[in-house]
C-alpha cells in the first residue's frame, strides 16, 4: 500500500485553462511575433500619425498678401476709397495744406449708384479737362516708385491724382446759381443760400466772395463750390464752370486720419432753412404757442386713461368704485 506516498510530478498544480500562457511565437524576453510584423509592414520606420502637419506661418504669409491686395483693390473700386485732401479748399471741413498733415476721408462710391448727388453733399470728383489742379504732384521716374505710390494711393498714404477734386454741391442741373445779395451770399433760384461751413483764409484777403453769374447748371451737371471761399479754385473760376454728374467719384463720408479729428462728414443742405428756425413771417411766439397746442391732446388722452382704470377697479372685488 503506498498511503501516504504522493508522486512528485503530481505536487505540481495544474495550470487553470487560458491562464499564466504565451501567446503561439511570444517569450518573456522578447516581443510579440506581431509587433515585427507590424514593423515590416513600415518598412522598419516609426507610423506617422492620421492628422498632416499644418502649413507654417511662412508658407501662408504670401497666400495672406495677394488675398488681402486683391480684397484691397475690389474694396476701393467698388465699395469705397481712402482719399488725400490736396488743398485747404474745404477748410474748416476738411484739412489740407503743402506740408500739413492732411485729412484722409473715406469716399462712398455706392451712394451715387442709385440716387444722384444733392445739394450740400460733399463730393470727390475728376476734374473735367478745363479745371486746373490746385496742387502740383511731382510724378516719379523709377518704375519702383510709381509701383509704391501707386500701391499707397490705394490706402490714402501717398499724393492724390493731380485732377481729382474735393468740393461742395451748390446747385444741380436746372438751377440758377449767382453771388451775391446785399449780405455777401450765393443765391441759387433768386434765394439766398444758408451756408455756416463757409470759412474765409485771412492770408487770402477780405472776407468777401467774388460776384459771377446768374449762371444757369445745365442737366447732369452739377455747381462746385468750396467751403474756403476766397481760397477755392472752383466753378466760379473762368474756364472751369459746371462738373458732369458722370464726373463725380463718391461721396466723402468719415474723416479717418488723424484720429484726433476722426468724425463724420455732414452734408448741410444750404438751400433749406436751417433747424428749428421759424418760417418768413412767423411771429416771434409761433414756437411756444404751438408747443403749448401740441400737449393739449397729451393732457386729454392721459385723463381719458385715468377714467377707464378708475371704472375697471370698481369692478374688480376688494376694490372700491370711483
Amino acid at each position: 500500500m503506498h498511503h501516504g506516498l504522493i508522486d512528485a510530478d503530481d505536487e505540481q498544480p495544474s495550470e487553470l485553462p487560458g491562464r499564466h500562457r504565451r501567446r503561439a511565437g511570444e517569450s518573456s524576453a522578447e516581443r510579440p511575433s506581431v509587433d515585427y510584423q507590424d514593423q515590416a509592414d513600415t518598412g522598419g520606420r516609426k507610423a506617422r500619425s492620421g492628422r498632416r502637419r499644418r502649413p507654417t506661418f511662412w508658407r501662408e504669409l504670401p497666400l495672406l498678401i495677394v488675398v488681402a491686395l486683391v480684397l484691397t483693390f475690389l474694396i476701393q473700386t467698388f465699395l469705397a476709397k481712402v482719399y488725400v485732401i490736396p488743398s485747404g479748399s474745404m477748410e474748416t471741413t476738411l484739412h489740407g495744406c503743402t506740408g500739413c498733415n492732411n485729412d484722409r476721408v473715406l469716399v462712398d462710391k455706392i451712394t451715387y449708384r442709385f440716387s444722384n448727388p444733392a445739394p450740400g453733399d460733399v463730393v470727390v470728383f475728376r476734374g473735367p479737362d478745363s479745371w486746373s489742379s490746385e496742387i502740383s504732384v511731382q510724378q516719379p521716374t523709377s518704375p519702383v516708385t510709381q509701383a509704391l505710390q501707386g500701391f499707397g494711393s490705394l490706402i490714402g498714404l501717398a499724393p492724390p491724382d493731380e485732377k481729382d477734386f474735393v468740393k461742395r454741391v451748390i446747385a444741380v442741373g436746372g438751377q440758377t446759381v449767382s453771388c451775391c445779395d446785399s449780405r455777401n451770399r450765393v443765391m441759387v433760384d433768386g434765394k439766398p443760400l444758408n451756408e455756416p461751413y463757409i470759412y474765409y483764409l485771412p492770408q487770402a484777403g477780405p472776407p468777401r466772395q467774388s460776384p459771377f453769374g446768374p449762371i444757369t447748371v445745365p442737366e447732369g451737371q452739377l455747381w462746385m463750390m468750396g467751403d474756403s471761399r476766397n481760397n477755392s479754385a472752383d466753378s466760379r473760376v473762368p474756364d472751369h464752370g459746371p462738373v458732369p454728374v458722370a464726373n463725380v467719384i463718391g461721396k466723402a463720408r468719415v474723416i479717418v486720419l488723424p484720429f484726433s479729428r476722426l468724425s463724420w462728414i455732414e452734408a448741410v443742405n444750404p438751400q433749406s432753412n436751417a433747424v428749428g428756425m421759424p418760417a418768413p413771417g412767423a411771429p416771434a411766439g409761433a414756437p411756444l404757442a404751438l408747443g403749448l397746442l401740441g400737449t393739449l391732446p397729451l393732457a386729454a388722452g392721459r385723463r381719458r386713461l385715468q377714467r377707464r382704470d378708475a371704472e375697471l377697479r370698481g369692478f374688480l372685488p376688494g376694490h372700491p368704485g370711483p
